[in-house]
């Protein structure tokens, strides 16, 4: 199926086509026709699928008609991070270059001045976060009188962030009948509830199965102790070509001490979490999504949704939490598709994390021995703890010297490494993928026999 067969206008084809996409995706396919009918849509589908614009390029052709009033946008778009909300508008813009139609971006971090003047000569296009929408409405300054088209993205995301009941206000906010979309990546009990109370006899668009994992994305992880990460993280990079990457942390401190450790070790790495003032943010991402970045280090405000094409690993530094984080951040790679590679470092106590996800996408993460990978830069790591420890000794005692040590204290240091290869092999909570525990190494995957030569 080619564009022209989805019933578009020529504005949008001739959009469309400028920017080099021939065939629509499977999402694309099923959603667009749907929604120029005037349907409600409940779309599940993984990152990367082209769900943006599966609803932005109706949309244009459906607002076309009619003209917007002061604060009262016709259409509005919901969006839970600033990232993704300004992607949706660069969406409009290229897609929209032949209509006429406005829009506004209303998101944090961003002056009220600058939103409230788009606002108050009429958009047709309104897309924002939930708490900035609602600053705005509290002010006076938007009205949702008017919007006959409502977009609810990343629902699942929303509900992570606790949005549903800034979004839950909102909806009881529009007063006129709509047509409302509701997409999400996957699809729990709660998200479910929410879709039944928000649509009407939707059409229901499932192109993948829930949480699934691209086939075009390798994965492999490797369990260590976490004062090793770093340096086996170093290893890892120096065994493969890596074009560019996206390294998760789990906290936004954590990722200011992973990106610290990489420049101060000649890495070209940056650095983004929810802390960074905006234009940093957007500046960040624009240096990496042209080549100025190799390595972005990042908290979970990366991982949904973000159009960066070409990403050619993915690291989890730190397991995720909550098993669909996983799926979102291994698929900013194989995207489009191409080969992507995703690598995990879990420690000994992440099994039950481990376990979690690998039931949520139905399949085992072959697992390496990381220390026959990492070995020469854990050699170098120890080399250099001695140095500091020999700089540490008290004044006066000999550096070839080894400090008496007590037999209670040898006991003790002997049960915390039994300790240790307990936890490494323990299996919590995990599923039958076969008779691999949690700790216990598989075949190395290709990508990571690769050297730089």
């Amino acid at each position: 199926m080619s564009f022209p067969e989805l019933g578009l206008s020529e504005g949008v084809l001739r959009a469309v086509a400028e920017a080099g996409y021939e065939h629509p995706t499977p999402i694309q396919k099923q959603a667009i026709p749907q929604i120029l009918m005037g349907r409600d849509v409940l779309g599940c589908a993984q990152t990367g699928t082209g769900k943006t614009a599966g609803f932005t390029l109706p949309m244009i052709d459906i607002l076309s008609q009619g003209r917007a009033k002061a604060r009262m946008p016709r259409s509005l778009i919901l969006e839970p991070t600033r990232e993704l909300a300004a992607q949706v508008e660069q969406n409009f813009e290229t897609y929209g270059k032949y209509s006429r139609l406005t829009t506004a971006l209303l998101i944090g971090g961003v002056s009220f001045t600058e939103q409230e003047k788009k606002l108050d000569r009429g958009v047709d296009v309104l897309i924002a976060t939930p708490g900035r929408l609602l600053d705005h409405f509290e002010r006076g300054k938007v009205l949702m009188n008017d919007v006959g088209f409502l977009v609810i993205d990343e629902a699942d995301r929303m509900l992570d962030m606790g949005f549903i009941p800034d979004v839950e206000r909102i909806v009881g906010l529009i007063t006129r009948s709509h047509q409302t979309l509701f997409f999400s990546a996957t699809m729990p009990a709660e998200i479910r509830r929410l879709a039944d109370r928000f649509l009407r006899d939707p059409k229901e668009i499932s192109v993948t199965p829930p949480a699934s994992v691209a086939e075009t994305v390798e994965q492999a992880m490797g369990v260590i102790e976490p004062r090793d990460k770093r340096a086996a993280l170093r290893a890892i990079l120096r065994t493969q070509v890596v074009k560019n990457a996206l390294l998760f942390c789990n906290r936004k401190r954590d990722v200011g001490v992973l990106h610290r450790s990489l420049t101060r070790h000649g890495y070209n790495a940056g650095a983004l979490h929810g802390d960074l003032e905006q234009w940093q943010r957007m500046e960040t991402l624009d240096r990496f999504k042209s080549g100025d970045i190799q390595l972005l280090v990042c908290s979970d405000v990366a991982a949904r949704g973000l159009d960066i094409a070409a990403v050619s690993h993915v690291f989890n530094f730190d397991v995720p939490t909550h098993p669909e984080d996983y799926v979102h951040r291994i698929g900013r790679t194989g995207r489009a598709g191409r080969q992507g590679h995703a690598f995990t470092l879990a420690t000994p106590d992440d099994g039950k994390y481990i376990a979690a996800i690998e039931k949520l996408i139905g399949t085992r993460i072959p697992r390496v021995e990381i220390e026959e990978i990492a070995a020469a830069e854990f050699g170098e790591e120890t080399k250099k703890s001695k140095r500091r420890g020999a700089r540490r000794k008290p004044a006066g005692q000999k550096t070839s010297e080894a400090p008496s040590r007590t037999r209670d204290a040898r006991r003790k240091d002997q049960g915390g490494k039994r300790d240790s290869r307990r936890r490494r092999d323990r299996i919590e909570d995990a599923p039958d993928y076969g008779d691999t525990p949690f700790g216990e190494t598989d075949q190395v995957p290709a990508f990571l026999r690769r050297s730089t030569g």
